[in-house]
C-alpha cells in the first residue's frame, strides 16, 4: 500500500508540474509612459510629434523717414513763439506752399526737414531773428485705383498702406480682376516708374495702382 501511495503522489506531483511548465508567461500591455521616462527624456517621449503650425505673420511696412513733399500733401508748420505763422498749410498743384511775411515756400522734392530749413532761412532774412520752425506731414497726397476693382478712384493714403489693402478700400476686386498682381506706378524725385508687383507691396503717397482683368 505504501508503494501504490507513493506512486500516486509522484503521478500527481508530475501532473501538476507538467501544468505550470505550460502555463503561459504574462504578456507585456502598452502602458502609458511612466514619470521617470518623462523626467529624463521630456514630457513628450514617446509620442508622435504634433504638426508644425506655421502663421504667415504680415511683414510691417515701415514708411521712408526720407519723405519726399509733392502737391496735395497738407503740412502743419511750427513757427515757435510765432501764433500768425503757425498752421497747417496745403502744398499747390506749382509745389509750393504759401505763408505770410515770407509768401511761396518750394516744397515739392524737399523732405520735411528740409523745408523747415528754407522756412528758417527765409525767416531769418529780415523778420525772425532766430527762428525756430518744425514741418510735419499732416495729411498725405492721396492714391489712385483704377481697373478691375468696385469703386475705382482717389483715396485718402495712410502710413503703411499695401497694395492689397488698397484693392479693400477701393471696395475689392471686380469677377473679372486679376488678383495675383497689379501694376503699380510710383513717381520720386527721379521721376516716375512702372512695374508689375504682387499685393504685399508697399503702397505711397500718390502712386497709381492698375488692376488688370484675367482672361480665363
Amino acid at each position: 500500500m505504501r508503494g501504490v501511495r507513493a506512486a500516486i503522489l509522484c503521478l500527481l506531483t508530475a501532473l501538476a508540474l507538467s501544468g505550470c511548465m505550460r502555463r503561459s508567461a504574462p504578456v507585456a500591455a502598452g502602458q502609458p509612459q511612466g514619470d521617470l521616462d518623462s523626467f529624463a527624456y521630456g514630457p513628450s517621449y514617446g509620442m508622435a510629434p504634433a504638426p508644425a503650425a506655421y502663421a504667415a505673420a504680415p511683414t510691417p511696412v515701415v514708411h521712408d523717414a526720407a519723405y519726399r513733399l509733392d502737391a496735395g500733401d497738407k503740412l502743419r508748420v511750427v513757427v515757435y513763439g510765432q501764433e500768425g505763422l503757425t498752421n497747417t498749410y496745403a502744398i499747390d498743384a506749382g509745389g509750393s506752399i504759401t505763408m505770410p511775411l515770407i509768401g511761396a515756400v518750394p516744397a515739392r522734392g524737399r523732405t520735411p526737414a528740409g523745408l523747415a530749413s528754407q522756412i528758417s532761412a527765409k525767416l531769418r532774412n529780415g523778420y525772425i531773428r532766430e527762428p525756430s520752425v518744425a514741418v510735419e506731414v499732416e495729411a498725405y497726397r492721396p492714391f489712385f485705383i483704377l481697373g478691375e476693382v468696385a469703386a475705382p478712384g482717389q483715396y485718402p493714403y495712410v502710413p503703411n498702406m499695401s497694395v492689397e489693402s488698397a484693392v479693400a478700400i477701393a471696395g475689392g476686386f471686380s469677377p473679372r480682376a486679376r488678383r495675383d498682381r497689379v501694376t503699380l506706378t510710383h513717381t520720386d524725385h527721379s521721376g516716375p516708374s512702372r512695374a508689375v508687383v504682387p499685393l504685399g507691396t508697399a503702397l505711397g503717397p500718390g502712386d497709381t495702382v492698375l488692376v488688370g482683368e484675367r482672361w480665363f
